[in-house]
């Protein structure tokens, strides 16, 4: 047992567990109480959440804005300090249209695309004239004439057409991996600005969704849906005046037939925008419960839930391929009935062209000619087709990276910034009469807690489970921001610090002691990447972790694992500290940074941050007696306030909470 009885808080019931917290600043944010609803039929795409694998990618984003597609009038996010471009709207309706805003990532390209275009376009309008060539032949062998130079002319113009259409499809595929790259490149620029209770609410496989396979939709709309479309246009127009050079009769014929069914094939594009939508929500749902098992996969393994887990899993699969047949359905539905105009009309054509060429008042080589011009239809409004179905797929993806964008996310470094040199004194904090809740329907997690931490020294936190421990760090460090009352570091309002500096001068060790996969080395130098080779020897050596360097294969530079899985759970936590002292900080936050060393390294560890609170200042979160009574100034917290602050002497004496704690852990030790 520790000095603060009990079990390690789930971040202290303060907002830490994924997708389950609702958070709510005054002055900052409002999160959105209601849910939004799906519409009926003719809903736009843009606005449909559907459920997917037992979560909803979309409202989970509504949630952690605040404000989505859907919510009723009132209920968008307001700005929070500090907020950059790309929050919030302020309500449904509010911001850009999803063409706009899939208009604004391909404008940088629209000189590429516009020199893509033309080359597709005239290697399309070579093939225009080969119906009219082909006529020409048959002219010439009915007048029993040559054939040699229509021919010529004919094969000419199938070699300049293919070569013109297949480097302006170059282009356009080139142009498409641009839009891709910046995409991808922005989107997880502004994920990695996103503020901590925006990214609660998320899943990683969700995010890494719409990293992925939405912004490869982007290039799929770039070439079907906006340039083969606009091409498409033009060469519709073109076959059409070809058509009514040859006979306008039969122009006639074949617009009402391929109009009729056009009519017909529009009222199916909503619900393939609808689906498409869908179908990419419930990919990400699966990510998303892919993910939940492999973060968790060794207790998977030791709950024996192996089975219970992969039908899970097979489940939003499941739900992902259903809604991909959805899409295909209609999309097959769609195609179909447009290759079947072509046909109708090709019949049509054909009796009424016979009947004409039976009277004499059409030649049979205009009717040829006319017939080819009709087969050479199917390319124009199939790529209109498929364009306009590429269009709702990038539509669909446009949204879903936007609701990232339109997130609350932390205020960017200024360009050309120059980082200056933050200097060593240690730092005092002042919490004065403090509140703050997460919003959901837990109490508040601080009513009103007030305390100093002097400029140098230890000071440590205790207090049982959910008292509002963690939280003073994540307010702290500004993963959130608090409701009322004062914060002041080093005499100044929290809030007036800079971002980049304010953290740029605290180190925090979270209990869990995060390792990212890479190399052993670049965990270490992770918050200080300019370390010099002294200090991180130094530093390895102050947290015992030469043992460790020594055995592995590569020392320093051997890869650690996904989430250093090749480490012990103490192991991380020494990385954790070594880390926090490269970066030389003048606050030092540690979370129960030695629940799981041994004796040995404890009492190392214990004595490296004794040493340090000589030169800085430590606030420690202590569950352990031999970490609390070696503080300079205890603080007990109790269901969010402070219940008294003092030495261990005093505390021992004068606080029954506090003696009732330290005896449990005493009478532990003993055990």
């Amino acid at each position: 047992m520790s000095a603060v009885a009990g079990t390690k808080e789930a971040h202290e019931g303060e907002g830490e567990g994924k997708g389950e917290v609702k958070v709510e600043s005054k002055g900052t944010e409002e999160r959105s109480a209601g849910e939004s609803a799906e519409q009926a039929g003719g809903q736009a795409a843009g606005n449909v959440v559907e459920q997917a694998g037992g979560q909803v990618a979309g409202h989970a984003v509504e949630q952690a804005a605040g404000q989505g597609t859907g919510l009723p009038d009132g209920q968008s996010a307001r700005k929070s300090s500090g907020q950059t471009a790309g929050e919030p709207r302020g309500g449904p309706g509010a911001g850009p249209s999803p063409l706009r805003l899939l208009l604004s990532r391909v404008r940088p390209h629209r000189g590429v695309l516009v020199r893509a275009g033309l080359l597709s376009l005239a290697g399309s309008a070579a093939g225009l004239a080969m119906p009219l060539m082909a006529k020409h032949a048959v002219d010439a062998f009915a007048a029993d004439r040559s054939p040699a130079g229509p021919l010529v002319a004919l094969t000419a113009l199938v070699l300049a057409g293919a070569c013109l259409s297949a480097y302006g499809r170059y282009l356009m595929s080139r142009t498409g991996e641009g839009v891709v790259l910046r995409a991808r490149d922005q989107l997880v620029g502004r994920i990695m600005r996103l503020k901590v209770p925006a990214v609660d609410r998320l899943t990683p496989g969700d995010l890494q969704s719409r990293v992925t396979s939405d912004t490869t939709l982007l290039r799929t709309v770039l070439s079907s849906g906006l340039v083969e479309s606009f091409n498409s246009v033009l060469m519709l127009l073109g076959t059409i005046g070809f058509m009514a050079y040859m006979d306008l009769t039969l122009l006639g014929v074949t617009l009402v037939v391929i109009v009729g069914i056009g009519a017909v094939t529009s009222l199916l594009m909503p619900r393939i925008q609808r689906a498409q939508l869908r179908a990419q929500e419930s990919v990400g749902a699966m990510g998303a419960a892919l993910d939940r098992v492999l973060q968790a996969f060794r207790t998977v393994k030791a709950s024996g839930a192996e089975e219970r887990e992969t039908a899970a899993v097979a489940e939003a699969a499941r739900h992902a391929h259903d809604r991909g047949v959805s899409v295909a359905r209609w999309s097959s539905v769609s195609d179909v009935t447009m290759a079947m105009s072509i046909q109708l009309a090709f019949l049509a054509v054909l009796g009424v062209g016979g009947a004409r060429v039976a009277s004499g008042s059409l030649e049979i080589s205009s009717l040829i000619a006319f017939l080819l011009y009709l087969f050479y239809l199917m390319g124009p409004i199939g790529g209109l087709v498929e364009g306009w179905t590429g269009l709702q797929s990038g539509l669909a993806a446009v949204r879903r990276i936007d609701e990232i964008e339109s997130l609350p996310g932390e205020p960017a470094a200024e360009p050309g910034a120059v980082r200056q040199e933050i200097p060593a004194t240690p730092l005092g904090v002042t919490f004065q009469d403090v509140t703050f809740g997460y919003g959901d329907e837990r109490a508040p997690a601080h009513k009103g807690v007030t305390f100093d931490v002097p400029t140098g020294g230890l000071v440590a936190l205790v207090g049982p489970s959910g008292a509002g421990k963690s939280t003073v760090f994540s307010l702290l460090e500004r993963f959130y921001d608090h409701d009322g009352g004062t914060i002041t570091v080093a005499g100044r309002d929290i809030r007036d610090w800079p971002l980049a500096e304010l953290r740029g001068s605290l180190a925090y060790v979270e209990q869990d002691a995060p390792v990212l996969a890479g190399t052993l080395r670049e965990n270490l130098v992770f918050a200080a990447p300019d370390a010099e080779e002294k200090a991180l020897t130094e530093a390895v050596s102050r947290t015992r972790l030469d043992s460790l360097v020594a055995r592995l294969p590569e020392g320093l530079d051997t890869a650690v694992g996904h989430r250093g899985v090749t480490l012990s759970g103490g192991e991380r936590q020494r990385i954790a500290i070594a880390r926090a002292l490269l970066r030389r900080p003048r606050l030092l936050l540690l979370d129960e940074v030695t629940s799981q060393l041994d004796a040995v390294n404890e009492q190392a560890l214990r004595d490296v941050i004794l040493e340090l609170a000589e030169h800085t200042t430590v606030l420690v979160i202590a569950h352990r007696l031999s970490t609390v009574r070696h503080a300079d100034r205890i603080v007990v917290l109790e269901d969010g306030r402070v219940r008294t602050a003092g030495t261990h002497e005093e505390l021992i004496a004068g606080d029954d909470l506090y003696r009732e704690l330290a005896t449990t852990q005493l009478a532990a030790e003993a055990r």
